[in-house]
């Protein structure tokens, strides 16, 4: 996704922000505490492919001692998102926003993308020994407040990123791990139908961190090395482990992982061609092309032919920070 396409999205969400806080002071709803924008756009891997459905995550924040019905209970999970969807309303939308399973969606149909609302509630405990305070979320997921800590989950990915990517920069924004997550996700959403049956993106990044085979200028062949990685693991065990919380994302048996690892296997063969001697550059970018399913690849010129064509012409001059083959 272009820096352009994710400030126009996440300036739909910013706006959304003072949608909520005007709608919820008009139905006498609590204020909320702040938002942030959190999942695969904080961690910089959203994926953008030509039939749109795409999205960024901007959870909303409320104390929990605000969140309390007429009998001083705790509100319903149900009853939370519900207050966020009403706030959200507006009749200059085509479609109203909707309270769905674990947020609520305000959609932009026309742009190809929808805004995603996560509800949480803030629990501040005080240690009877020591008065020290201390901070945990939970959040509005289906018909329970499950602990939750996405912003935790933003940390633990861009250290990973700062780890394990030698070309990262200083504030985490980048890096080829950044590139080998894009690569994979944008594989486990290539096909029509395989959305709803193979793992989540966030699986998907615990698997790459996991099994990362880093090179520091191959992303091509750290892409297949960390997928047979992924795959072996997965043969032992299909559950995944979340890294910030004490649980899993997915528990053993779990058919979205073991879905992931058949077509890992079924696609890892379209790129056996590569390790062959004779191997030319159309064979190859056939062989991307197949396992990304796609046109682009055999698209993009020859960068030997390139290279012999300037030779031929005599030296090129080349600008600071361009590539010879870009």
């Amino acid at each position: 996704m272009s820096e352009d396409d994710r400030a126009d999205i996440y300036g739909k969400a910013k706006i959304n922000r003072d949608r909520l806080k005007n709608g919820l002071a008009r139905n006498g709803s609590p204020k909320s505490i702040g938002s942030r924008t959190q999942g695969s756009y904080a961690m910089r891997t959203m994926i953008q492919h030509d039939r749109g459905d795409y999205d960024v995550d901007d959870g909303v924040y409320f104390s929990r001692d605000s969140l309390k019905n007429d009998k001083e209970e705790d509100k319903s999970p149900e009853d939370a998102r519900k207050m966020v969807s009403d706030a959200l309303q507006d009749k200059r939308f085509a479609d109203q926003p909707e309270a769905r399973n674990n947020c609520v969606r305000v959609y932009y149909k026309k742009e190809g993308y929808h805004v995603d609302v996560p509800v949480y509630r803030e629990i501040r405990t005080k240690s009877p020994f020591t008065g020290e305070e201390t901070k945990s979320y939970e959040i509005a997921a289906g018909d329970k407040w499950r602990s939750s800590d996405p912003l935790a989950n933003t940390k633990w990915f861009k250290d990973e990123n700062k780890n394990k990517s030698s070309d990262s920069t200083s504030n985490g924004n980048d890096g080829q791990f950044i590139r080998i997550v894009r690569l994979a996700k944008g594989f486990a959403r290539s096909r029509y139908g395989w959305s709803d049956k193979i793992a989540s993106g966030f699986a998907i990044s615990k698997l790459v961190a996991d099994n990362f085979a880093q090179s520091q200028e191959r992303d091509d062949s750290v892409l297949r090395q960390t997928l047979r990685s992924i795959s072996l693991v997965l043969a032992l065990n299909s559950a995944v482990r979340h890294p910030v919380l004490n649980e899993n994302i997915a528990e053993s048996g779990d058919e979205t992982t073991k879905f992931l690892k058949e077509k890992i296997d079924e696609n890892l063969k379209h790129l056996d061609v590569l390790d062959k001697l004779d191997c030319s550059h159309e064979d190859a970018m056939k062989a991307w092309d197949k396992f990304f399913n796609t046109d682009w690849f055999s698209k993009q010129p020859d960068p030997s032919k390139k290279s012999q064509a300037e030779k031929a012409s005599g030296p090129a001059v080349i600008k600071q920070g361009e590539s010879r083959y870009a």
